[in-house]
């Protein structure tokens, strides 16, 4: 039984999270030999606070960089 944990940072939308998992189970029952029934894949959704890069939090940086990419990061979240 396949399992693919996925870490993405919040705001995507359920369609998208949807869209995901089915295309990356569909990759993975393909790649590995497995039946879709079998492929497990966990979210993990990241708070732009509880993510560096470089030293700083993905919330300090400034809007177009990782964390950012649906335009509604909040500044006191």
């Amino acid at each position: 039984m396949p399992i693919v944990e996925v870490h993405i940072m919040e705001g995507r939308s359920v369609a998208q999270k949807r869209a995901m998992v089915a295309a990356v189970t569909q990759a993975v029952s393909e790649t590995m030999a497995a039946p879709l029934s079998a492929v497990r894949v966990i979210i993990h959704e990241l708070v732009p606070e509880h993510y560096g890069i470089g030293g700083t939090t993905v919330g300090e940086r400034p809007p177009g960089h990782l964390g950012d990419m649906m335009g509604q990061r909040s500044k006191d979240t």
